[in-house]
């Protein structure tokens, strides 16, 4: 079964069915007439259940762990609900808390914000959450990102270092010279573009994308 047929029969996109592949949640064999991705009538099935334990907000993690007969079912369902209502629980602090506001009447210019962030200080120490985690988790995995092209770049920087003064020092034909300095500049390129195309996935490509399902 082609990519096009599952896509149609589990309702989720070929990105998203190949975003789980990567992720490990998904392992279909290749067509070896034609190099394909063949899939199986198995690994429809396997779709759909990581669909609906996608739409229930379980990470991929304890997906996998599932799968791998690691974690129960059951287990991981009694610790979403735990999840869930702690979140439900949030939910209705933050809510009492613009109502409360909104209760006030006031426009922005006249807004007192002290008592209602000691307020939330409190609430904070209580265990309710106020920050973006998925903003966090955003900037936490840009950063990462960029580090490691930064010191890719640097490294490839280094070497072209060493080409110019190796030169300067004993003398090699200028072609050969450019062709040394030519694979770094070439590296350097690849990696401001595939850093370029990480950033634009982890902002609003798979993952963000697969985070609904």
């Amino acid at each position: 079964m082609k990519i096009n047929e599952v896509e149609q029969q589990v309702g989720i996109t070929k990105r998203n069915i190949r975003f789980y592949e990567q992720q490990g949640l998904l392992s279909p064999k290749r067509n070896m007439e034609n190099g394909y991705r063949d899939y199986t009538e198995e690994e429809v099935s396997e779709l759909k259940k990581i669909k609906l334990l996608r739409k229930l907000s379980l990470p991929i993690e304890e997906i996998r762990r599932i799968q791998n007969g690691n974690l129960l079912l059951e287990d991981a369902m009694q610790r979403q609900i735990i999840v869930l209502e702690r979140e439900r629980a949030n939910l209705a602090e933050m809510s009492g808390l613009c109502l409360a506001l909104s209760k006030e009447r006031c426009q922005y210019p006249d807004l007192s914000p002290e008592q209602y962030l000691e307020r939330m200080v409190e609430m904070e120490r209580n265990g309710t959450r106020f920050s973006n985690a998925d903003k966090q988790d955003v900037i936490r995995k840009k950063r990462g990102s960029v580090i490691a092209a930064g010191a890719m770049i640097l490294f490839m920087i280094f070497l072209i270092l060493v080409f110019v003064w190796g030169y300067t020092e004993d003398p090699i034909p200028v072609w050969l010279l450019g062709f040394f300095i030519l694979i770094p500049v070439v590296v350097i390129v690849a990696v401001i573009l595939s850093l370029m195309q990480r950033i634009k996935e982890i902002e609003g490509g798979e993952e963000d994308v697969a985070r609904k399902y």
